[in-house]
């Protein structure tokens, strides 16, 4: 599983976790996301790590949610998994002594990180709670 794709794929997997009262296992959770089980094993250990999740070893178990759903913020899963890189692009450090290059750097550090603070305040005003209700009302809708 990519980094810059973690967090939303996380998502995926704790809505699957919310919908259902029962645990997923590794291979289940690998196989909604098209990756292997130690990925999702590696990754849902910050998870874990950050009381979101627990997980039951033996016949029946696999991965549940703990958390509050009210007060899990998307900027709390992103940390959970590995953040902090918001964003896959950046600058390019190929020619340090290039005046071009670092004025060009310059510019994009600037707009970079105000954009990167805008995206983590935004990520933090919003719960998985809200996530799943804009699913239910989505689902609704489609007469699902």
């Amino acid at each position: 599983m990519r980094k810059d794709s973690r967090l939303s794929r996380m998502l995926h997997v704790l809505l699957h976790m919310a919908k259902h009262d029962h645990p997923f296992t590794s291979e289940q959770i690998a196989g909604m996301l098209h990756t292997n089980p130690v990925v999702v094993r590696r990754t849902m250990a910050g998870l874990r790590q950050a009381g979101y999740v627990r997980s039951e070893k033996g016949h029946g178990g696999g991965w549940m949610l703990v958390g509050d759903f009210e007060s899990i913020t998307l900027l709390d899963i992103h940390n959970a998994v590995g953040g902090p890189r918001i964003f896959a692009i950046g600058n390019e450090h190929d020619n340090p002594e290039c005046a071009v290059e670092r004025v060009v750097n310059a510019a994009l550090e600037e707009a970079l990180g105000e954009a990167e603070a805008l995206l983590i305040n935004r990520l933090g005003t919003i719960t998985l709670a809200k996530v799943a209700g804009d699913f239910d009302a989505l689902c609704n809708g489609i007469g699902r």
